[in-house]
């Protein structure tokens, strides 16, 4: 995985609009990967080939959800240099973290350790886009790469430390507003 010298931001692109109207022109994009501990057609990951499909299809219909990554591979995960990539967008962060952590999507991220290797840290990045974007697997582990190392930045964050689109910090035990 390379590392880019330079992501854009998507402050420079909205520069002088409001916050209240760049919040209605921006998707909240999140990478995640993992390297699988064999290969996707094999009996160990048999569980997770399996739930794909089910998961895949509760994002779809979680609020919030605006697009994600398709595969057209028969397993549907998209694989990139030997690295699961589960790539996507939101409403909010919010709505993300409401998929990942409160839904029937939960156990199966408490049980990762049994598909996937341990992972680099972070492995998963989050960045605004403008709406209608859709971003490439390259852009995603671009960003992935700026975060890891340069820390999280209005380019590329983490779960924890996160940025408005306008490129604020989001202030840690303060709700995010709600969009």
């Amino acid at each position: 995985m390379k590392v880019a010298t330079k992501v854009p931001a998507l402050v420079g692109e909205h520069e002088g609009m409001a916050l209240s109207d760049l919040r209605l022109n921006v998707h909240l994009a999140q990478v995640n990967v993992a390297r699988p501990q064999s290969d996707l057609n094999s009996p160990a990951m048999t569980e997770f080939v399996f739930a794909l499909e089910t998961v895949n299809r509760l994002a779809e219909v979680s609020p919030g959800f605006v697009w994600r990554l398709r595969s057209a591979e028969s397993h549907g995960a998209t694989l990139a240099d030997g690295l699961f990539v589960n790539l996507s967008l939101w409403e909010s962060y919010q709505a993300l973290h409401q998929f990942v952590y409160r839904s029937r999507h939960a156990p199966y991220l408490r049980h990762r350790a049994r598909w996937f290797e341990p992972a680099s840290k972070p492995s998963t990045a989050l960045w605004w886009v403008s709406g209608g974007q859709q971003p490439t697997v390259d852009e995603a582990l671009r960003r992935l790469s700026h975060l890891q190392a340069h820390g999280p930045t209005p380019q590329a964050f983490s779960l924890r430390r996160r940025f408005e689109p306008d490129g604020r910090t989001v202030q840690r035990g303060k709700p995010d507003v709600l969009w």
